[in-house]
This record gives structure tokens, sequence and C-alpha cells, in this order.
């Protein structure tokens, strides 16, 4: 059996816990999204980095990508993986969970209906918690999805991102990531639907400081010139089903046809954070084409969860 290669050293993350984006400093974002290219490139230098650690995926909502990439990821480097499905604090108080998962696991991957509950288990817990969605972010998506468009066009900087849809999780991960990292970042979204306005505030300031565009308008072209790549996702989530009628008539106007998708630059990506519902937020024929990006990014799940686990734990 051929020995593993001894993994290059990388910066540790000082924060306990990773629940939002800006629980990364502008340092660890950069080394991250570095380790994250080379975990891709070299991925048997990493293969034994977690021996003898378990992580615990405690899973409020129902997952493809991210409970498989997460598996895959503690598995691909030598851990061990402990899946548990269903709401947390239900038949117990999450403080309980959260002190019994602390006694026998390494760390906690949590995908949940509202932050409190992963802000709870990290309180409750010593050890780390990332968070894996929340209705306010999705930053284990955001990561991938910087990772993806770095890799198309070899840089960040200066680019835009236009993020066609609601103002939902994705999209305020996004755009924090994206502007910390000198991304220019454009929201065209329905009345009603803009992202949280405390967290508004804080891209404004990481806007300020990296001398990137943060532009949130109602009008789609506004949002759409100059973009490199367009972004959407689906019109309601999970726990939004009551609001699907009227969301649907809301966001009808935004749909990522063909002709919409032809008002960013002519070598733009399409992405999505998937699942997508092809028909609605977008066309298929745009979903399918040689610029969507979709699968590239579902893959850097795989990739830069392996490097916040390998920096975290």
């Amino acid at each position: 059996m051929a020995t593993a290669v001894a993994p290059k050293r990388f910066l540790k993350i000082a924060a306990p816990d990773f629940l939002r984006d800006l629980d990364l400093t502008g340092e660890e974002l950069a080394a991250l999204l570095d380790l994250t290219a080379d975990v891709k490139r070299t991925p048997r230098n990493y293969a034994r980095a977690l021996d003898n650690k378990s992580i615990a995926l405690l899973f409020e909502k129902p997952s493809l990508r991210t409970r498989l990439t997460f598996e895959l990821a503690i598995q691909q480097l030598g851990g061990h993986a402990v899946f548990c499905e269903g709401p947390i604090g239900a038949r117990e108080p999450l403080k309980d969970v959260a002190r019994n998962l602390d006694r026998w696991v390494n760390g906690i991957v949590a995908r949940v209906f509202s932050q409190e509950t992963v802000d709870g288990l990290a309180h409750w817990s010593s050890v780390p918690v990332i968070n894996a969605l929340s209705d306010l972010y999705h930053p284990c998506q955001a990561l991938a999805d910087v990772a993806t468009v770095r890799e198309r066009f070899g840089k960040l900087k200066g680019l835009k991102l236009a993020f066609i849809g609601d103002g939902n999780n994705v999209a305020q991960s996004l755009m924090l990531s994206a502007l910390r990292l000198g991304m220019d970042f454009a929201l065209g979204c329905p009345q009603g639907y803009t992202p949280n306005p405390e967290i508004i505030a804080q891209a404004e300031g990481l806007a300020a400081v990296s001398r990137a565009t943060l532009t949130i308008t109602h009008d789609t072209d506004r949002a759409l010139e100059g973009a490199h790549a367009v972004y959407t996702d689906v019109w309601a989530s999970m726990g939004q089903e009551k609001e699907a009628a009227k969301r649907k008539k809301a966001f009808q106007p935004y749909q990522v046809t063909e002709e919409l998708f032809a008002r960013a630059l002519p070598n733009a990506i399409f992405m999505h954070c998937l699942p997508a519902r092809r028909g609605e937020e977008v066309t298929g024929a745009v979903i399918e084409s040689e610029r969507s990006a979709v699968f590239d990014q579902a893959e850097y799940r795989l990739h830069a969860q392996k490097a916040l686990l390998l920096m975290m734990i």
C-alpha cells in the first residue's frame, strides 16, 4: 500500500465555530480557497488528516449535495461520519443534545431551519460546529461557489457576480463572501424580497474596504450589466411551501431565460446551488448550456468542505 504524502502546512481557523461567513477572517478565507485548490489537485496528500476523528452530521432538512459531500469529505480525509436526521431539540433539549455530542465527537455539522439552532449547538458544545445551512446563511455553498468562479476565470477581484431572484440565505452568504474578496455583487430581486437589513449593512462595510460595488435593485438589466457570473436559486425554499403560489407570481419576471442570460457578458457562466426547478427560476436551455457551471459548483462542495474541516479540526 502506498504511503500518503505529508500534507503542506496550512492556516488554522481562529474562530471556534463556522456559523456565519464572517467567522472567517479575510486571511483565513484566502487561505481556505488556496487549500481547496490544493485538496482538489492532490487529494492523497490529505488522506489521513482526520484519522481517529468522528464528526456528527445533524440534519433537520433533506439533502443530497450537503450530506453526501460532507460524508465523503470526512471519509476521504480518514475520519468517520455519524448521521442523524430529524428536528434538533424536539425529543430532548438542544443543550442536552449538544452536551452529549461534546463527549462523543470531534465536530458537528448542522443543517437546520433556524440560525438559532446552530448558534445554540455552538454555545453548548466545545467542539467545532459548522453551519451547513440555516435560514440566514449557507456559508459552505458560498465557499464552493467562489472557488468555482476563481477556477473558471483565474481570479476573483474585479469580477461581477449577479444574483437574480430571492435575497435568501444563499444570496446573503454569496454577497458577504464575494464583496470581501473584491468581487462586485448585484442582486436583482422583486420588491419585498431583499436580504436581511443587518446583513446588507455588513455587506456595505465589506464593499467599502474592498472597494467592490454592491447593487441591490429590482431591475434585472442593471443587475446583469457586466456580469461574469449569473446565479439563481429556487423561488420557494424548504419551509416556504405555503408561499409558493405568491412567490411564483412575484418571481416570474426574474426567470433566467436565454434572453435574460444574454444580458450578462458573452463569457458569463450560469450558477445554481441546486436542486433546480427547470421551467421556473431557470429554463432548461440555460442550465444545460455549455456555460453552465452548476455541476462544477456541486463538485467544489466536496473540496471546499475538506479544506474547511482541515482548517477547523
